[in-house]
């Protein structure tokens, strides 16, 4: 529902810049043949000659319309050229155009605030730069006044052809005895004039603007006279530009609200709203709202430019029409991975290009079901934590369309089978990434703590130079341990000194606890701690060791009690032994720390205390070492894919078996489990 924001200064300079025929122009830059004559832009596809996405004036003036096919374009109007839209996966490649859209930005956003609003608009604050040209050169100071801000269209002034028409506007902005409010929009008119040529000779493309006292009003003004002019609305024709303005065309009205204000009111035009109090209007639509629509009414809106050159999401989508509508899970399944292959592009290139992460996957699609064609049930969106990479964001879609496809069938609970057909039909798909941040600064990958480096690892260094926050997908899909055998009680402890400390020599250190627990050795500012847990009365063995082919771990019958600790420090040793050559987690961490002494483990035996996760500090010479323990519970299967490959088999073995992924429970990456830096 639409958000009522007070108008925070009625003297704000505000500007819409909307690009004319915007895919049209991009086609006629890189085809300049196709400039004067009737032109249309299609879809790829070839059902009756696709569908027009974008019409030239030229084409117009023949009566093609946005609504038309291309076939039915050309009956219309036969000389027209039809260019197609560029393909990649089977589906429209949109990218030319946002980067023209984004030659476009780079120019506006000289002058003040901008907002990209999408790939062809633009709003621009120019209250400073108004400011500025008022207080140094005025209007009415110059010489001349460029022709351009002279075919200007200002609201209230009498509507006169030719040069009287132009000479009514230089007389309007060069008025000395104009209010502050419009002095200050007659320099917005010369600063737009300026920036609307630059933008042609930079980028040979055409745009309209509107220029008022906010958003609203600047974005209805922009489209009231194209195409290459622009147009300004003084505070005192506010009520005149509304006052017959359809109640659709409104922004936010064009949907349900708007359609319930023409049944329920008897509203059509937006200036018919005035005969409303505040109170009644809150009364039928809510306190918000009401003050909402009592404010438009009246040409009063606090939205402010957000100061926004990047887009505040990715989306990709595709129609499946008629007869193409989808109605398997494998066809499903074979689009979202298309678009997300897409929709990982961009985000990759926003990583890369703008050092941005987004934080949020969603699903949405519509649908039908075949064995009731007259159902208007909304297939719902659905939305979860976003993991980046290809295969996770596929796999995460494909979860999240499950979900949507069981709740709108009602089938809640129930596995959709892939073999399923004619009960439901898909007709479009799209996945969007929002939520973006910036990277916050300080941020870097894990790898910067190791020192070493392993050939076999080399796959780590195609991860970008960050710390992306992962979140786990909503189905347990492909989250399920590799185990053959639970391993309750497996704790990980890791003891981290600093992690953004330079190397050092760090001498071994010791600390027993209550048990008899083996010594720990740091390695280079990293240590690390394997314990296993068992039930009192268990033994206990001192190391965690591959079985044969037919087992991943094994651990000790459930006889004797714990060996004592000389037996346990023999076994350890050569335990130890027999895991570096097998290519343990001990070893992928000693490789990083070649110098380093090797990194012993600890044995504790307890009753219903191991069950708890501990957080404790050793001391040593008056230096804190902070300890991390984790029970294996803790562990997120979702960030063992993160982990080098000859190490993924032995983690998942230590996870219970049907483990599940853990939902946002905590940061979901492997950069969770290390204890944040501390200034020394």
């Amino acid at each position: 529902m639409p958000v009522a924001r007070p108008e925070s200064s009625d003297s704000r300079i505000i500007a819409h810049v909307d690009m004319d025929c915007f895919y049209v122009q991009v086609e006629q830059r890189k085809q300049p043949h196709l400039r004067g004559f009737p032109t249309a832009v299609v879809q790829y596809n070839d059902w009756k000659g696709g569908g027009l996405i974008a019409v030239s004036y030229e084409a117009r003036k023949f009566g093609v319309k946005r609504s038309m096919r291309g076939d039915e374009a050309k009956k219309v109007c036969p000389e027209i050229q039809l260019v197609q839209v560029p393909v990649a996966r089977g589906k429209a490649d949109l990218n030319t155009y946002r980067n023209a859209g984004s030659e476009v930005v780079s120019i506006l956003s000289q002058k003040g605030r901008c907002e990209r609003a999408s790939i062809d608009e633009v709003y621009l604050d120019l209250t400073d730069a108004a400011e500025a040209m008022l207080k140094e050169s005025p209007p009415r100071s110059l010489e001349a006044i460029d022709e351009e801000a002279l075919k200007s269209h200002v609201l209230g002034l009498k509507k006169e052809g030719g040069n009287d028409a132009q000479e009514s506007v230089r007389e309007w902005l060069c008025s000395s005895s104009a209010d502050q409010r419009d002095k200050l929009l007659a320099c917005a008119v010369l600063i737009v004039a300026e920036l609307r040529k630059q933008v042609l000779k930079e980028t040979e493309f055409t745009c309209s603007a509107g220029i008022a006292h906010n958003k609203m009003l600047a974005k209805l003004a922009s489209g009231m006279n194209k195409p290459s002019q622009q147009t300004v609305v003084p505070f005192s024709s506010v009520k005149e530009l509304l006052d017959s303005l359809p109640i659709k065309k409104m922004k936010q009205l064009g949907g349900k609200l708007g359609s319930s204000l023409q049944s329920d009111l008897g509203v059509n035009t937006v200036g018919e709203l005035l005969q409303f109090s505040e109170e009644k209007l809150q009364d039928r639509y809510g306190i918000n709202t009401g003050t909402w629509l009592w404010n438009i009414a009246r040409g009063i809106s606090g939205e402010e430019v957000q100061g926004r050159l990047l887009p505040k999401s990715h989306g990709s989508g595709k129609t499946f029409p008629g007869p193409r509508a989808l109605r398997t899970i494998d066809s499903v399944q074979h689009w979202i991975n298309q678009l997300c292959e897409e929709l990982n592009e961009r985000l990759s290139s926003d990583l890369d290009q703008n050092k941005r992460i987004a934080h949020t996957l969603t699903l949405n699609a519509t649908a039908y079901k075949s064995t009731d064609t007259e159902s208007h049930k909304k297939f719902p969106s659905k939305s979860c934590p976003l993991r980046y990479g290809t295969a996770k964001i596929q796999e995460d879609s494909l979860n999240l369309f499950q979900a949507g496809l069981r709740e709108y069938l009602g089938s809640y609970g129930v596995k959709i089978h892939r073999s399923q057909l004619n009960k439901w039909g898909i007709t479009s798909l799209s996945v969007s990434a929002s939520k973006i941040v910036d990277i916050p600064s300080g941020t870097s990958s894990i790898m910067k703590y190791f020192h070493g480096q392993d050939p076999s690892l080399s796959s780590l260094k195609q991860m970008p130079d960050i710390l992306i926050e992962e979140a786990a997908p909503v189905s347990a899909s492909g989250c399920e341990s590799n185990s053959d055998m639970k391993l309750d009680g497996l704790r990980i402890d890791y003891n981290v000194l600093s992690l953004d400390q330079p190397e050092q020599k760090v001498t071994p250190w010791q600390d027993q606890d209550s048990s008899g627990s083996s010594s720990k050795k740091a390695t280079d500012g990293f240590n690390i701690e394997t314990s296993l847990l068992l039930p009192s009365g268990s033994k206990s063995y001192s190391g965690l060791s591959q079985s044969n082919s037919h087992g991943p771990l094994c651990r000790g019958d459930n006889q004797g009690t714990a060996p004592n600790l000389k037996e346990q420090k023999q076994k350890q040793k050569q335990k130890r032994g027999a895991m570096n050559d097998k290519g343990t987690i001990l070893k992928l961490f000693n490789s990083y720390n070649s110098s380093s002494s090797s990194t012993k483990q600890d044995v504790r035996v307890g009753g219903s205390e191991s069950k708890e996760t501990v957080v404790g500090q050793h001391r040593r010479n008056g230096d804190e070492r902070e300890t991390w323990n984790y029970k294996i519970d803790d562990i997120d299967p979702s960030v063992v894919d993160e982990l080098p490959k000859e190490i993924q088999d032995e983690i998942r073995a230590w996870l219970p078996q049907n483990k599940r992924c853990n939902v946002g429970k905590r940061g979901c990456t492997i950069s969770h489990y290390f204890p944040p830096s501390k200034t020394p």
